[in-house]
């Protein structure tokens, strides 16, 4: 039996597609592996949303080829897309598979095995590229290749020249692809990738470039792969995306909005199905209509995740964010209106071009004001092919590290301030695993604001879910329960 190994880096969608491509290899033949043992394949799921992300893609690549100098070597995803011929160059790497081949990898790799031992690798598509065309006049435009541009059929002779007989294929063009994961490791909670690609095009980010245009999974799709994992024994599904908000842009008729709100209240009517989590969304999907409409939802969690990035409105026009603090902070106003225990967190970029320490203050005073259960904090990273990344005035990386430490010294002040209203009351939880804590085991689960609970107990408690009363913190972000009080 031939064996495979996989690495992931990044996102949830990036982590839904890994799960993909496993099911995929699995279901030809393949035997999955550890990533650090001996293997006849090693795939790299690639991430390129930083310059680290990048450094640390390249560094597992070359793990894997020392891992088995034989080895055939694939490098999927993100990575792929922004940088193709970085990687195009780089001996390490035998098989590039773009995004939304992720699917059929099992089909590729049997090609180019059957290529390979025919030896007619010469005359075969050894690299399978896909690269995002935005395309403004009819122009192909290769992120990666800021000084490569020209008529479509130009960029592929060159790239027949440069690395042999390569696909490309333009992201706007293609539909949702196919697949759907029908069981996961963890059958407690599992993620459904709604949607992919991003319209937006804020001034740092890579993603649309590497992701293409907004393209939705089709509401029947999404509810019939939901009924699968739920089958299984999956008590909570987490709706995930590139832009989340988006879902449904491309459908005929209707707002994203009204779209989401119908799938959710689909999913709302499976039974056996305990929880429905939305991973993140914009604040301009936030109407009063639509906070109403899903506090309907009996299974939602109200655990909300709103992309920030700056609290100062300066810094949002330069980021291409298309809204202000005073609307992200009605938005969260509407929200809470609805569900007045809300955990709303968000992610906030610092040492952005020109940021100066005025406008990190304001930043600093808006997350104050709000009151986020957490925030991600990065600091700026340049992305090459982005507007941000021509910005002359980049700042320093000390002062990014300074204003990091501050966000997350703030995060954790008003993280402990959330977790402590839990305190005394009678919430629910939902168990998923069992962890050491100081020399004690406990079943550790969440709340639906996922909030994190411990439970000493001798009987299992996987996958259960229970009502219980937080009695005092085990850690900073553990609370500590000793009673059950009811099983649900």
């Amino acid at each position: 039996m031939k064996t495979i190994a996989f690495h992931n880096l990044g996102c949830k969608v990036n982590s839904y597609e890994m799960d993909l491509m496993q099911q995929n290899v699995q279901k030809n033949g393949w035997q999955i592996v550890e990533f650090d043992q001996k293997s006849d394949v090693y795939v790299i799921n690639t991430c390129s949303v930083t310059n680290i992300a990048d450094r640390k893609s390249r560094q597992m690549i070359h793990r894997a080829k020392a891992l088995n100098p034989d080895a055939l070597v694939v490098a999927a995803g993100c990575y792929v897309q922004a940088d193709a011929f970085t990687l195009a160059q780089d001996e390490g790497v035998d098989l590039l598979v773009g995004n939304n081949k992720k699917a059929i990898l099992s089909d590729l790799l049997e090609e180019y095995l059957h290529a390979k031992a025919a030896g007619s690798l010469d005359s075969y598509a050894d690299r399978i590229l896909m690269s995002e065309s935005p395309a403004e006049n009819d122009n192909l435009v290769l992120p990666g290749g800021g000084d490569i541009s020209g008529t479509e059929q130009e960029v592929r002779n060159y790239l027949q020249k440069t690395l042999g007989n390569t696909t490309i294929l333009d992201l706007k063009k293609v539909p949702f692809e196919e697949g759907r994961i029908v069981k996961t490791e963890n059958h407690t909670r599992a993620y459904i990738k709604i949607q992919d690609g991003c319209n937006r095009y804020c001034t740092y980010c890579i993603i649309p470039y590497t992701r293409g245009n907004v393209r939705s999974k089709p509401v029947e799709e999404v509810v019939r792969e939901a009924e699968l994992l739920v089958s299984s024994g999956v008590r909570e599904i987490v709706l995930t995306g590139i832009h989340v908000s988006s879902y449904g842009v491309d459908f005929q008729e209707g707002t994203p909005g009204e779209h989401l709100l119908d799938l959710l209240g689909k999913l709302q009517k499976i039974p056996r199905l305990a929880r429905i989590r939305l991973s993140s969304f914009e604040p301009g999907l936030i109407t009063r209509e639509f906070a109403e409409g899903l506090g309907k939802l009996s299974k939602i969690c109200p655990h909300f995740h709103l992309s920030l990035q700056s609290g100062c409105d300066e810094t949002l026009k330069r980021m291409n964010r298309r809204y202000t603090t005073a609307e992200f902070e009605e938005k969260v106003r509407i929200l809470r209106s609805v569900f007045p225990d809300a955990a709303i967190t968000t992610d906030v970029i610092v040492g952005f071009p020109r940021e100066t320490e005025k406008e990190f203050g304001e930043t600093v005073n808006f997350c104050k004001k709000i009151g986020f259960y957490e925030m991600h904090v990065f600091k700026y990273s340049r992305r090459r092919g982005t507007p941000a990344d021509s910005d002359p005035e980049q700042v320093p990386e000390q002062v990014k590290n300074t204003r990091s430490d501050t966000l997350l010294e703030l995060t954790e002040k008003q993280s402990a301030e959330f977790r402590k209203r839990f305190l005394g009351r009678e919430t629910e939880v939902l168990f998923e695993e069992e962890k050491e804590v100081d020399g004690r085991t406990y079943w550790i689960g969440h709340t639906k604001e996922y909030v994190k609970i411990a439970l000493f107990s001798p009987e299992s408690m996987d996958n259960r879910l229970v009502r219980v009363v937080p009695k005092t913190f085990l850690k900073n972000d553990l609370l500590l329960t000793e009673v059950a009080e009811s099983g649900l």
